[in-house]
């Protein structure tokens, strides 16, 4: 118990004193995160919006391998990733491996099945009457996406914070991949597994909080957004 209290302390210390160590490593975890996340929405979206109104072969397997995905092993990730990364393996020669970019690539391997598989059950569920007033009115394959993303923007919007959570809290791949290095590719759930290897308790109980505190803020959107649609739709 004495340990959690002294974590808290430190933690509260290296916030408010604006500590330069730990903010470089919450804003690079922000930074790498941030991207990978948008990268799984890019690539994720399109993919959800054709999956959800075509009707095609392979369709039902397609979507139980993107909701198997969502349970997808990070140190998988970070294992086959590090094989097409290192020197010897397909991409050796661009030296991408122990990089921000390696950890990136890894945490949207990590995302995108996520944000996907919610994604399309999110489209699945707009109204077929809407989408047929749609197509009635000429909406081209662009509007039509625009269209269903407005309907379904709140599962949307939990969708990504999915992915996020799921990319900002795994540690496996960025250990394999990133390789821990100070300055350069330490994150958050790194740093927490340094610390704990060291022994350092306080410390790692400090960066945890802070962890914490990150993917609580990253969330808090998303529940002003459901509460003030909650409120529109009673009042």
């Amino acid at each position: 118990m004495d340990a959690v209290v002294e974590g808290v302390k430190r933690a509260l210390i290296l916030l408010f004193t604006l500590d330069k160590e730990i903010y470089q490593i919450t804003l690079f975890t922000l930074k790498v995160t941030g991207t990978a996340t948008l990268i799984s929405v890019v690539l994720s979206l399109p993919l959800a919006f054709f999956i959800a109104l075509k009707d095609f072969p392979g369709k039902r397997l397609i979507i139980s391998l993107a909701n198997l995905g969502m349970g997808l092993p990070p140190t998988v990730v970070g294992l086959w990733v590090s094989l097409m990364l290192w020197r010897s393996g397909p991409f050796g020669r661009f030296h991408l491996i122990y990089t921000p970019t390696a950890m990136i690539i890894a945490q949207a391997i990590i995302a995108t099945p996520v944000v996907l598989a919610l994604s399309t059950a999110a489209l699945q569920q707009v109204d077929n009457k809407l989408r047929w007033q749609i197509m009635a009115l000429g909406a081209t394959p662009i509007q039509m996406l625009f269209l269903m993303i407005k309907e379904a923007r709140y599962s949307l919007l939990a969708a990504v914070m999915a992915g996020f959570g799921a990319a900002v809290s795994e540690v496996g791949a960025s250990m394999m991949v990133g390789g821990n290095i100070a300055g350069y590719t330490r994150v958050l759930t790194t740093a927490i597994v340094l610390e704990t290897g060291r022994g350092n308790f306080a410390a790692a109980l400090a960066l945890s909080f802070i962890l914490l505190l990150v993917a609580y803020l990253s969330t808090l959107a998303l529940t002003l957004l459901q509460q003030r649609r909650h409120k529109d739709v009673y009042n």
